[in-house]
């Protein structure tokens, strides 16, 4: 089909049959649309259905599938299409409604891809659950637009008229895109943005309860009280919603449409406004529970409900008229890749339209491509895996050579060379880079590097200007006075400059960012906020800060590449999670097993069935199968399940705690292990005979230990000396396996007590070290990226061997991936860090 290969069918979608296929021109995978043959052949129709498909395909927007092509074959017609894997909402509600948590996730994200085809007068006349894709990564993705207008005639003043409900009018059946339509559409009379704004309403109303607002028995009878009736009230059908939740889907079901929205932007911005205060926000729970006591219980409470109902009311008109009032206008992002994976870095070449970045994708290694920013395409150098650092006035590249990179930019590390931008042999300079950055006339360097356990800046390179354990992203000033750069410790982050006489100005504290950029004035240093979802802020030299921008079209991680000196930006824009994968015992094929935005395992039992996980400061037991939902058994960190199982020990976050709480897992109330005046901090392990715990903590001032706490009680004892941690306990309870952080040295002691023996052999380094199933033998991971690397050591001769390699079977975009064995060494649960970043150019900050 045109330079289109088909490989799979992916069955019905919308108006016709969709398909897997590959562009062999661009060797990209694509979505393709087959349009029935009786809306082929209707050629007044095709041509207005390619006039709106080319309008929409112009949007470019993260929340809109990207049509790439129309074309005919054969007397055939298709539409080739961003291929997007991921669920349709309406797979994700199955019967029941949606958390509200999860709700405002998606929902902001659908306001928002209406809200820039509004801006570019494109309706979409047909928004349902079926049109709504949500990716692996979160993303929301609406499809179809500009094709429902194919299935409808039209009059000759351009008003759409009442389309036949086909298939709807026997009883029993409603016709899904019926339920949906907006009053107007009904009627068969003109529709503007707000009819999308009526089905918006509905979707919104089926998420929060579960059925839809209008369902009757018949398309005509749907249809009719989409006209006249209204749904059931939210306060009633869904009580738990927030209150300004109930008023916004009820102001988009309104009859009329000017009671809706004037601007689907401010819907967008009602949503991400709930969204981001939902704990301040006044939930129907109160309501509903005073609804249901006495009507002399109703009459007492009534003046205090109703006080609150205002309070909630005037706090969010409040918040919204100064939001209003100090927004700023709505920037442009143009989408400049489009393939799965992660953006490491990029910088606009001197000449301004040409972009180079380093780009892991689809699991492979990072590698630099250019790409033009009139042009969706990108060309690949002819370099061994490299990212990139800076690009000089002149037109020559620093890059990594080789990288590697933790679970954040800060932990990137490779060999610095220079690379002509026109192509060329790289020349090496400086070993274990983390950053860098030419200073403007481009003749020197600003870098940051590992010396030791320590980073140095230096500028230009031999020049040491600072040093502390972690700092990152350094950044010369336009002028080339001061070089800008993070520095993180516990406490947080401060954003820094250097001058060239090595002293240091903090410029603010607190804040949490990857990479930044100067502004082409020098007065501000911009970066992307961590902890703002991803707001844009200015620090001024002066050391005040302003917010550039509230936060990214889709509420997740982001990072601000660089500034060209007309104020265009580059920004990578994505999802930065921490996710589960598990393969259960007996079984080869690994699931995913995540239950929210950040699953983290911390245990797996012996026999390899069940894992104990936190996910957002709440504790979960969940099948490594993945076939039964998770059970949250408490709040705080759970780090080990006792080993009948009926116990999970956990510590209240932050921390350290002065105690354990030990949670049933089960029937049953929690106890709380008293810390003696240990402050306790990481977490420990069970003994398993299930009498005692071995716990890390700290006498107050002194530096970390393993500390013995019966479960019966009583004050917890030292076990081993400072600095020595108990990693893990020999299957029949008799030795314990230690670790000398500092060294790393690795000793086997027992575990009643008694002199230590060191295990033959170097130090140890792994992630994960533990016993074997036979206790003679140690067994250590070593991960790097998506695969894991499993070595045997003998605890007698200290002999090392490769035992075996797993690897995550989905790499794209994955950091760090951290299987953590069941006694057997075959199933596992790993902890994956993933980052799925695409690049955009900014414009309109200021």
């Amino acid at each position: 089909m045109g330079p289109y290969e088909i490989l799979a069918s992916l069955g019905a979608g919308g108006m016709g049959e969709v398909y897997r296929a590959r562009d062999t021109r661009l060797d990209r995978e694509v979505a393709i649309k087959v349009l029935p043959a009786e809306l082929s052949e209707d050629a007044g129709r095709l041509r207005r259905f390619e006039k709106e498909a080319r309008s929409a395909s112009a949007l470019n927007h993260p929340n809109i599938v990207t049509i790439y092509d129309i074309g005919s074959e054969g007397g055939v017609s298709y539409i080739a299409m961003e291929r997007v894997e991921g669920e349709t909402l309406r797979e994700l509600l199955p019967g029941g409604p949606m958390g509200i948590k999860k709700l405002l996730q998606v929902a902001p994200q659908i306001a928002e891809g209406l809200s820039k085809a509004h801006e570019a007068g494109i309706v979409h006349r047909d928004l349902k659950p079926e049109n709504v894709m949500v990716t692996r990564d979160g993303f929301v993705k609406i499809l179809d637009f500009g094709l429902a207008k194919l299935t409808q005639p039209e009059d000759s003043s351009g008003g759409t008229q009442a389309p036949t409900v086909s298939g709807g009018t026997e009883p029993g059946i409603v016709v899904g895109t019926v339920a949906y339509m907006s009053p107007e559409q009904a009627l068969g009379k003109p529709l503007d943005f707000r009819s999308d704004q009526f089905s918006l309403g509905s979707v919104l109303y089926e998420m929060a309860t579960g059925k839809k607002a209008f369902a009757r028995a018949s398309g005509p009878e749907t249809m009719a009280a989409i006209i006249r009736e209204e749904p059931e009230l939210l306060s009633s059908a869904a009580p738990s919603t927030p209150i300004p939740f109930r008023w916004l889907v009820e102001r988009c079901l309104a009859k009329a449409p000017h009671e809706r929205y004037a601007s689907t932007r401010d819907l967008a911005r009602d949503l991400q406004t709930i969204r981001d205060r939902l704990s301040e926000t006044t939930t129907g729970a109160s309501a509903a529970a005073v609804e249901t006591s006495s009507r002399r219980g109703l009459l007492r409470f009534w003046p205090f409900l109703a006080a609150s109902l205002v309070v909630a009311a005037a706090a969010f008109l409040a918040y919204r008229a100064g939001e209003k009032k100090a927004k700023t206008p709505f920037p442009e992002f143009q989408r400049l890749t489009f393939r799965r994976g992660t953006t490491w870095s990029a910088r606009f070449a001197p000449d301004g339209k040409t972009v180079v970045y380093g780009g892991a994708w689809e699991g492979q290694p990072v590698r630099l491509f250019s790409t033009r920013v009139e042009s969706p395409e990108s060309r690949a150098f002819d370099l061994p895996s490299a990212d990139l650092l800076a690009i000089s006035s002149h037109g020559e590249m620093a890059v990594c050579l080789r990288p590697r990179m933790g679970a954040d930019a800060s932990g990137r590390r490779g060999t610095l060379a220079r690379v002509p931008l026109g192509g060329g042999a790289p020349r090496e300079i400086l070993e274990d880079v983390q950053g860098a950055d030419w200073s403007p006339d481009g003749q020197e360097l600003a870098v940051i590097r590992w010396a030791g356990s320590r980073r140095r800046l230096e500028f230009p390179i031999g020049k040491v200007l600072y040093e502390a354990e972690r700092i990152h992203s350094p950044r010369v000033s336009p002028n080339g006075d001061l070089v800008a750069f993070f520095e993180r410790d516990e406490k947080g982050l401060r954003l820094r400059v250097a001058d060239r006489a090595g002293r240091i100005r903090t410029l603010e504290e607190g804040g949490w960012g990857y990479s930044l950029a100067w502004r082409p004035d020098g007065e501000e240093v911009w970066y992307a906020s961590a902890l703002k979802f991803g707001q844009i802020r200015a620090v001024a030299l002066s050391g005040g800060m302003r917010v550039v921008h509230p936060e990214f079209p889709n509420p997740a991680f982001g990072e601000i590449q660089d500034i060209f000196p007309d104020g265009r930006i580059l920004m990578s824009l994505g999802e930065f999670r921490r996710s589960m994968v598990a393969v259960p015992p007996g079984d080869t094929r690994e699931r995913d097993i995540s239950w929210f935005s950040d699953s983290d395992a911390t245990e797996i039992s012996a026999d390899g069935r069940t894992v104990l996980f936190n996910d957002e400061q709440r504790i979960f037991l969940r099948s490594t199968d993945g076939a039964s939902p998770a059970v949250q058994i408490g709040d705080g960190i759970g780090f080990a399940m006792s080993p009948d199982g009926k116990w999970v020990a956990s510590y209240a976050n932050p921390r350290p705690q002065p105690e354990i709480v030990l949670l049933p897992t089960g029937a049953g109330e929690p106890r709380t292990l008293r810390g003696g005046g240990i402050l306790y901090s990481g977490g420990g392990l069970w003994h398993p005979d299930g009498s005692r715990l071995f716990l890390y903590g700290r006498r107050p001032g002194r530096p970390l230990q393993t500390f013995v706490q019966a479960i019966e009680g009583g004050d917890p004892r030292p076990f081993t000396k400072e600095g020595v941690f108990v990693v893990d306990i020999s299957p029949d309870g008799k030795l314990v396996l230690a670790q000398d952080l500092d060294e790393g040295k690795l000793f086997v002691l027992p575990a009643e007590g008694g002199p230590a023996r060191p295990v033959p052999g170097p130090p140890e380094t792994s992630s994960s070290l533990g016993f074997g199933a036979d206790g003679h033998s140690l067994f250590m991971v070593e991960s790097s990226a998506a695969t894991a690397r499993i070595f045997r050591r003998e605890i007698e001769t200290g002999r090392r061997e490769l035992w075996k390699e797993v690897a995550v079977s989905d790499p794209a975009g994955i950091l760090t991936f951290d299987p953590i064995f069941a006694r057997d060494r075959k199933s596992y649960v790993a902890r994956c860090w993933r980052s799925m970043t695409n690049l955009y150019l900014v414009e309109g900050l200021k």
